[in-house]
């Protein structure tokens, strides 16, 4: 006959043995990101100017970091080929 617990361990079911090692480690990481990214998104609700003048702001860095190496390596390449 079937055990019942393996039968109540389905899709919404909790596992008959915990996780352990790596199954572990990445629940208790998913856990973590979770988290976090709830803490994100009620943060950017409760203060929509503040985040997008952050994400302009960083977007903004990223672009000029961006434009300021592509400009020294083509002037880098330049002189390579004269």
């Amino acid at each position: 006959m079937v055990d019942k617990r393996d039968l109540d361990a389905g899709f919404t079911g909790t596992p008959v043995e915990p996780p352990e090692g790596l199954a572990k480690v990445a629940q208790s990481a998913a856990s973590g990101l979770k988290r976090e990214v709830y803490a994100v998104t009620t943060g950017a609700r409760n203060h929509p100017h503040t985040a997008s003048a952050l994400l302009l702001t960083v977007g903004l860095a990223a672009f000029g970091f961006g434009y300021l190496l592509g400009r020294s390596s083509l002037e880098s390449s330049a002189r390579l080929w004269r």
